[in-house]
Formats: structure tokens, C-alpha cells, sequence
């Protein structure tokens, strides 16, 4: 994963902020890409929530508009910083999408996208050496307000060997 350009998703973002580890998206990747809407969802709208400083800040994170003929389907399915997501991973080969929304997955799995959750992407940095244990990241998670089902737990944490 560590050459694959990643393209976020506004949730996984604001997971990553909240925790601290943000920056692990830089060291997994040579490129970080945020749709203009995930942007505006994250550092505007969002402005006063955890993560709109800390993604204005990162200068390694680049914003693209995608082709709003790839979007406009898609709004159908999904919310528009998701469908922006998904768009840009038609359009940019060997991508990696960070989703966390269920229908936003379901969708990117239709189109055949490679896609991490927040969850995968911390399991991922633990095998990089980035990251010493996910337990306590999935504990901060959690105490942050963000439902994690018990059984992706369970898995993720056996896999990584905790």
C-alpha cells in the first residue's frame, strides 16, 4: 500500500484527526487525495469539529474535483463527498479508496475500487512498523463516539496479534 495513492473519504479523516493518527495516511502512501466536496464537508462545514484543523493544515493532502459526469449517478446511492471519492477512484488507476460508510462500500465493491476502512488502514500501519498496537487506536475510536462492530474487533485485533 505504501506506492498506492489513497483517496478519503471525509469519515475516515475525521477517525484518523480525532485519534491522533492523521499522518499515518503520508507514511502509507506517496499521494492523498480528497474529492472538493470531502474538502468542503471536513475544513467548512465542519470547521468547528475534530479534524477540519488538522486536515487544512496537512499539506501533504491534495484536493481534485472529479468528472461530474462520474458523479452524478452515484449521488444516487450515496452522499456526495462519498460519490466524489468513488469518482476520483474511476479515474485514477491503482487507487486505493478509504471508505467507511457501508453503502459507499457496497457501491465502490460494484465498480471493482480497492478500498481500506479506517480499521484496515490502522492493521495495515501495524504491520509497517507505523504503529506499536491498534487496540488503544480502536479504544479512542470508540470512546470518540464511532461504532465499530465487535466482530471486526475481534478479527482485526487477532490478525494483528493482540
Amino acid at each position: 500500500m505504501a506506492e498506492a495513492v489513497i483517496i478519503a473519504d471525509s469519515g475516515p479523516l475525521i477517525a484518523l484527526a480525532g485519534i491522533g493518527q492523521l499522518d499515518l495516511l503520508s507514511q502509507l502512501s506517496s499521494k492523498v487525495i480528497i474529492p472538493t466536496e470531502v474538502w468542503n464537508e471536513v475544513t467548512i462545514r465542519g470547521s468547528a469539529l475534530p479534524g477540519a484543523r488538522e486536515v487544512r493544515s496537512m499539506s501533504w493532502i491534495e484536493t481534485r474535483t472529479p468528472n461530474p459526469l462520474l458523479v452524478n449517478p452515484l449521488t444516487i446511492l450515496v452522499d456526495l463527498g462519498e460519490a466524489e471519492a468513488i469518482a476520483l477512484g474511476q479515474e485514477i488507476p491503482d487507487c486505493i479508496l478509504l471508505l467507511d460508510d457501508s453503502q459507499a462500500r457496497k457501491v465502490a465493491k460494484r465498480l471493482n475500487l480497492r478500498m481500506v476502512g479506517t480499521i484496515g488502514l490502522l492493521l495495515r500501519a501495524k504491520r509497517m512498523g507505523l504503529i506499536g498496537e491498534i487496540r488503544p487506536c480502536i479504544e479512542r475510536l470508540q470512546r470518540s463516539g464511532i461504532y465499530i462492530r465487535q466482530e471486526l474487533i475481534n478479527a482485526v485485533l487477532i490478525e494483528a496479534g493482540e
